[in-house]
């Protein structure tokens, strides 16, 4: 699998992006480094190309610097399970704003009693901040555990405009 890479840099912070021919596949963890991408795709071939990620990369800006509400991108997220891909579906459908269980999450795709496993997915899914996997709490109403760090997913439903 060929993946399309660039970086953007949004105030003290550097985000790998990565295409695939299909649409946006990764969004990486603020300031990790860009093998971070094989921990998703084990065997891609990066290459580096500026133009494969320009809408991702100005959208993403925009979203971070608040300007941008949602995000109008092809994504790739055919690198996972059935179960993972359902749940990254389910996670586009949280509105902007407003955060849901995990849980909840597990009803909302018909698995309720594989809450662990639906966490698990919310876990992997590549495509940090794009697919909203921030919006997901633990059902105590704590934010729980984000690949990009608690605080950063305070900032992100801050920024929304969750009620925290």
């Amino acid at each position: 699998m060929e993946i399309y890479y660039t970086s953007l840099t949004s105030g003290t912070a550097r985000y790998y992006l990565g295409s695939t021919a299909a649409g946006l596949a990764f969004v990486g963890t603020p300031n990790a480094e860009l093998t971070e991408i094989y921990q998703f795709y084990p065997t891609a071939t990066l290459i580096q190309d500026e133009s494969a990620n320009l809408p991702a990369k100005q959208q993403l800006a925009e979203y971070l610097q608040g300007t941008r509400r949602q995000f109008d991108l092809s994504l790739d997220m055919k690198n996972g399970t059935d179960l993972q891909r359902s749940v990254w579906q389910a996670l586009l459908k949280i509105l902007r704003g407003t955060t849901l269980s995990y849980s909840e999450l597990a009803q909302q795709i018909n698995r309720s009693g594989a809450v662990r496993a639906v966490a698990t997915a919310v876990a992997r899914n590549p495509l940090l901040i794009v697919v909203p996997c921030h919006r997901v709490t633990l059902k105590s109403g704590q934010l729980g555990q984000y690949r990009g760090g608690s605080p950063m997913k305070h900032q992100l439903l801050k920024l929304e405009g969750a009620c925290l």
